[in-house]
């Protein structure tokens, strides 16, 4: 009896029957149904998140189609002279064998196993193979596995047990009967949580538990093993355990602090903002603990701003809801999602600094300036009446030096000036009196772009370019998205580079001119079907049938 108190809670308090299992209801009728009629199938697989009680249902379905009592309607067989209940739950089975595929992942450790099933159980109806993190063995060991796992002998049966199956062949899921084990939900954790701490005389208040429950994230291992260290924690301050002990334990801060918090972060608070988080450091806040729960406040905030309510297994507060009312009056949905992108991006930065906790404050300054931030519907509707404005303001001395030198018309609705041209720099007595490079037409800047070995500049202008207008100083671009990033910038730097003078660049909406490209392509075709209707192509054709014409070269 002493042994059995020491053990941690996990194991004291695994589930002996089906009806024991919480939380796994559809797949428990589905198996003691399966069992009842006996149809069982040649392997099971049971996949799920780790703590659900994979390897259990795999030890209790041992139980139940080799118990020599009614397993599925609660009977023990304790009182037999040969307990194989008893055996299985202390591994100690000759006919139940527990394999962990992670340590054993060869073809020699399942050529073993084969050669092994083709003998008849010692005691047992069956001889069954109970392999854990099956995902693990290596491409030649589930390939031995196939032909048996197929036609196995009839006393023989798989049970498969693993958390990522995406990982398992397709040829083994196919032979298998498959059972997802589901994440438990916090109610019936909760529930269980406080079963166990009546039975263990643990004093410890719901909302801890609640805590608890919330912190396992639907595995019932973990939960017995986060009450397991409260309860022992208990034993030292010999006083009831409570909310604020469990957050210091788990590193979560106050859903309350957290909410107060985000209200500053809304407003644009930075000092009272960041006092606050300070604060929650101290009490010993976890980073990526309290970034998962800004997230889960987001939800919340979003679900009530969309749904005019909120579903969640955890209980709010009325204080509590009454702030998230408040901050939902003050916020947009654009802004909520712009919170949520952010922080999921910081949940993925806060390790690449030593400190998190930098990362943390760095990411809540980014958060504060997110608010003023126009919405893409704003720049949509700013933008649609007309061009695309310069974000960039230039000065009037720079403005009177573009008119003079270029004195461009009025210019459409339609056209679209780049926010990427560089701006225009003040000419100087100096600049003007150098003697630059002379382009008065689209065709010699082409063949200086490529005088210069400018490769990327000279393969847009031949390739990407729909020209409308071509002038000294000015030109005209039909816009296209296959361009360069940088092209108006480039295009731009080096005509002043190369001309020693300001050249205006403009994108427009209306249809240019076909590229440079695409001209060469149909005149070469043009000059392609000339040749093949003349008398020499065709007597050529008669003596080679099989030759065609694919290109024409003009000697100089």
């Amino acid at each position: 009896m002493k042994k059995s108190e020491q053990k941690v809670f996990a194991l004291k308090y695994r589930p002996d029957n089906f009806k024991e299992l919480i939380g796994q209801d559809l797949m428990v009728q589905t198996i003691t149904n399966s069992i009842i009629h006996n149809k069982l199938p040649n392997a099971y697989l049971l996949t799920g998140i780790r703590g659900v009680g994979k390897t259990t249902t795999a030890r209790l379905i041992a139980k139940a189609i080799n118990c020599k009592k009614n397993f599925i309607k609660g009977e023990k067989c304790e009182t037999e002279t040969h307990c194989h209940c008893k055996e299985i739950n202390d591994s100690k089975h000759l006919d139940v064998l527990e394999m962990d595929a992670a340590s054993k992942t060869g073809i020699d450790d399942v050529r073993e196993l084969i050669e092994s099933s083709k003998y008849n159980p010692t005691s047992a109806n069956y001889k069954i193979y109970i392999i854990d993190e099956v995902h693990m063995l290596s491409k030649q060991a589930f390939n031995g596995l196939l032909k048996t796992l197929e036609e196995p002998p009839p006393h023989l049966k798989f049970i498969f047990a693993t958390t990522e199956v995406k990982k398992i062949p397709v040829t083994i899921l196919s032979r298998c009967q498959r059972f997802d084990l589901h994440r438990v939900p916090i109610k019936i954790l909760l529930e269980n949580l406080k079963k166990i701490s009546e039975i263990e005389k643990c004093k410890i208040s719901e909302n801890a538990l609640k805590l608890i429950a919330k912190a396992s994230e639907g595995s019932v291992r973990d939960s017995l093993s986060l009450l397991n260290r409260a309860f022992v924690s208990q034993h030292f301050l010999e006083k009831e355990i409570d909310e604020s002990f469990i957050r210091k334990m788990l590193g979560i801060a106050n859903r309350s602090k957290i909410l107060e918090f985000l209200k500053l972060v809304f407003k644009g608070d930075q000092k009272n903002s960041i006092a606050q988080l300070r604060v929650m450091i101290n009490e010993g806040l976890e980073v990526s603990n309290f970034l998962n729960d800004l997230l889960e406040i987001i939800y919340f905030i979003q679900q009530k701003k969309s749904l005019g309510s909120f579903d969640t297994d955890l209980y709010i507060s009325e204080h509590e809801s009454q702030i998230i009312d408040e901050i939902t009056k003050e916020v947009t949905v654009s802004t909520l999602i712009l919170f949520w992108q952010f922080i999921l991006k910081g949940l993925d930065e806060i390790n690449l600094v030593s400190n998190p906790i930098l990362s943390l404050e760095m990411l809540v300054i980014k958060l504060l300036h997110l608010k003023d931030m126009p919405s893409y519907d704003q720049l949509i509707k700013e933008n649609s009446s007309g061009a695309i404005e310069d974000l960039t303001l230039e000065t009037k001395d720079q403005q009177k030096i573009l008119n003079e030198e270029s004195k461009p018309s009025k210019i459409s609705k339609e056209q679209i000036k780049s926010i990427v041209q560089t701006k225009p720099e003040i000419m100087t007595m100096e600049s003007t009196e150098t003697n630059g490079e002379i382009i008065n037409s689209f065709h010699e800047l082409i063949k200086i772009a490529s005088k210069k070995k400018e490769i990327e500049l000279k393969y847009d202008l031949e390739k990407n370019v729909n020209l409308i207008k071509f002038s000294v100083g000015k030109i005209d671009i039909a816009f296209n998205m296959n361009l360069s990033k940088n092209f108006v910038k480039n295009l731009s730097e080096k005509l002043f580079e190369w001309t020693k003078k300001r050249w205006v660049i403009t994108l427009a909406k209306g249809p240019g001119e076909k590229t440079i490209a695409e001209k060469e392509f149909i005149k070469n075709k043009e000059m392609l079907d000339n040749e093949k209707k003349g008398d020499l192509y065709k007597k050529f054709k008669k003596i080679f049938p099989d030759s065609d014409l694919i290109n024409i070269t003009k000697k100089n």
